[in-house]
This record gives structure tokens, C-alpha cells and sequence, in this order.
């Protein structure tokens, strides 16, 4: 069947962060689907949480994994393979219930299939504990002849303790193998015997083998002891450090509050600005109109300007006219003024005369 999902939720996913050991890093940016798998071929159970095409969680469950809830929505893991801690955030509190539940079931689960792993190896190795000649020293193997290679050795079967402290047994059996019939009996029951050897020995080499990768299972389990023995020190120095982390939530909420206080005075200066900058918005459309205007005004007082200086000029002709004008009546008065008295002399002279020729 190969490793099939059976179980899925959604949630933010979040690691420890490696250097300080008491941030949390988030490995996703939005909440992504966290399955439980089975593995039906090694029979272990696996978180995988895929982001696109990249795993952010490959966690193998363990019997001494725990998972814990620090909140309501919150719960996190151990996993000392990947040497990491696991967070998940989720939307609601059941889910998180829930997971947790599963998370309980899958790992007696792994704790059960474990403890069936160790039965099966027992039970492998205790034949391959037991000696070869043990198997074969039944009541009858003394009385057979060719045993003496049944083992693959050349270690002859009546070199045990028994076998030379009872040599009459011995000439009895060796008496009754002469017999036809005993002897295709004791022939088949040492063919059977030596595929019974033949089967010891496979076990044997296949228990070999498993003791081999029981030993490195084992300093595996070791090693993962001691880094969660690390781990409990490390969460032990965290948990006494808790008040210090509470004071620096404290500051940091103080700190929140004052910055979202700040925030809204920035939002209400920001209203004012918008209101002052729609009314320097109206501002410079009167500008614009007034400056329109006043353009218009230069421009007539230009043309005002031309027609001043033209009049100034034809007054000033107007001016030199009647200044020529008036020195032409002066001209003219003094003539006048000169004949006037001319005629005067003249009018005196004729009644003088009129008078003395009466």
C-alpha cells in the first residue's frame, strides 16, 4: 500500500528559531495543509506539511515525542531527528483539540508497533542463542553415526559431557543401526535434521544481521535521548527565565499601545493635512484665477500704458503748438500794438490838423 494520508488539517506552521531557541520563525506564510501518514511497509506514522513544492514538516512520531498546547490555538512538538521544535497555529480551538487527539492515537500507535518490533527480535534471537549441539541432543542423536557434521563443523557429537560418561547406551544404538529398517529411519530423521540445521543457521545469520541494525537503532534512540535530554535543559532554563519574557511582553504590549496611540494621532494629522491640503487645493485654483487676472490687468495696463504715452506725446505737440500759437499772437499783438499806435499818431496828427485848418 506504500505511506497513505490519514488525517489533514490546515494551520500556520512555525519553527524554533536555531540560534536564540525561544523565537518563533514562521515557516509558512499562510496556512498550509499538515497531514498525519502511515507507512504500512516500515509501519511508522509521519507529520508532512508541504509549502508549493517545499516540505516544512517531515516528522517521524516517536513514543517519547509529546505534543503540548501553550494556548488555546497553539501546540507545539520536539523532534530531536530533525533537531528542531514544531508550532502550529490554528483557526479554532477544536482543530487544535483534535490534532492533539490524533497526535496521542498515532503515537501509542507507533509505542505499540515498537513493542511488536522488539517481540519479533526476541523471538529471532533466542533460537540463535541456543547452541547447535543443544538442538541436537535429543535421546536419539547420540544413536546416529554420521552426526558429526551436522553443524557444518567437524565437531563430533559424542564429544559432550554424556557421550563418554555412557558407553553402554551407545553399543546399543550402535547394535540396533545395524538393523535395515533403523537405518532408513534414522537417515530421514537426519535429513530432517539437517534442513532443521540449515534453517537455524539463516536464523541465525538473519538475527546477525538485526542485532546489527538494532544496535544502531539503538545508538540512534541514544542519541535522540540525549539531545531531549538537552532539549528538557534548555526548556527548563526557558521556563525560569518566564518571568523576564512576561516583563518584556508587558513592555512590548506598553510599547503597542503607545505606537497605535501614536499611529492614531499620525491618522488624525494625516485627516488635517488632507483637509488643509483640498483647501490648498481651492487655494491654488484661486491663484490660478487670480493669477489669470492680474495677467489680464498687466496686459491692459500695457495697452493703458501705450495709450498714456501717446497722449503724453500729442500733448506735448499740443503743447508746442499752442506755445508756437501764442508766440504768434505775441508777435501779432506787437505788431498790432505797433499800429494801433501808428493810427494813433496818425488820428492825433489829422485832428490837429483838421483843427488848424478850421
Amino acid at each position: 500500500m506504500g505511506e497513505q494520508p490519514i488525517y489533514s488539517t490546515r494551520a500556520h506552521v512555525f519553527q524554533i528559531d536555531p540560534n536564540t531557541k525561544k523565537n518563533w520563525l514562521p515557516a509558512s506564510k499562510h496556512a498550509v495543509t499538515v497531514s498525519y501518514f502511515y507507512d504500512s511497509t516500515r509501519n511508522v506514522y509521519r507529520i508532512i506539511s508541504l509549502d508549493g513544492t517545499k516540505a516544512i514538516i517531515n516528522s517521524t512520531i516517536s513514543p517519547n515525542m509529546t505534543f503540548t498546547k501553550t494556548s488555546q490555538k497553539f501546540g507545539q512538538w520536539a523532534d530531536s531527528r530533525a533537531n528542531t521544535v514544531y508550532g502550529l497555529g490554528f483557526s479554532t480551538e477544536h482543530h487544535l483539540s483534535k490534532f492533539a487527539e490524533k497526535f496521542a492515537e498515532y503515537k501509542e500507535a507507533a509505542r505499540l508497533a515498537k513493542e511488536k518490533s522488539q517481540e519479533k527480535m526476541e523471538m529471532a534471537t533466542s533460537p540463535s542463542q541456543e547452541s547447535p549441539a543443544g538442538e541436537l541432543s535429543s535421546p536419539l542423536t547420540p544413536l546416529t553415526p554420521p552426526m558429526e557434521n551436522i553443524n557444518g563443523t567437524d565437531d563430533i557429537c559424542d564429544s559432550t559431557p554424556n557421550s563418554d560418561s555412557r558407553p553402554e547406551p551407545a553399543q546399543s544404538a550402535l547394535a540396533f543401526a545395524h538393523s535395515p529398517a533403523m537405518t532408513k529411519h534414522w537417515e530421514a530423521e537426519l535429513e530432517a535434521l539437517k534442513g532443521n540445521n540449515a534453517k537455524l543457521t539463516a536464523a541465525l545469520l538473519e538475527s546477525t544481521a538485526n542485532v546489527k541494525q538494532w544496535k544502531q537503532q539503538l545508538a540512534a534512540y541514544q542519541e535522540e535521548a540525549e539531545r531531549l535530554h538537552k532539549r528538557v535543559t534548555e526548556l527548563e532554563c526557558q521556563s525560569n527565565q518566564t518571568p523576564v519574557i512576561k516583563s518584556q511582553k508587558t513592555e512590548l504590549n506598553q510599547t503597542i499601545e503607545e505606537l497605535e496611540n501614536a499611529l492614531r494621532d499620525k491618522e488624525e494629522e494625516m485627516e488635517k493635512l488632507k483637509e488643509e491640503l483640498e483647501n490648498m487645493n481651492d487655494l491654488m485654483e484661486q491663484k490660478d484665477t487670480l493669477t489669470q487676472k492680474l495677467e489680464e490687468t498687466e496686459l491692459r495696463s500695457r495697452v493703458l500704458e501705450e495709450q498714456l504715452a501717446g497722449a503724453e506725446q500729442r500733448l506735448e505737440e499740443n503743447q508746442e503748438e499752442q506755445e508756437n500759437f501764442r508766440k504768434s499772437l505775441r508777435t501779432l499783438l506787437e505788431l498790432l500794438d505797433g499800429k494801433i499806435f501808428e493810427l494813433t499818431e496818425l488820428r492825433d496828427t489829422l485832428a490837429r490838423l483838421i483843427e488848424e485848418a478850421s
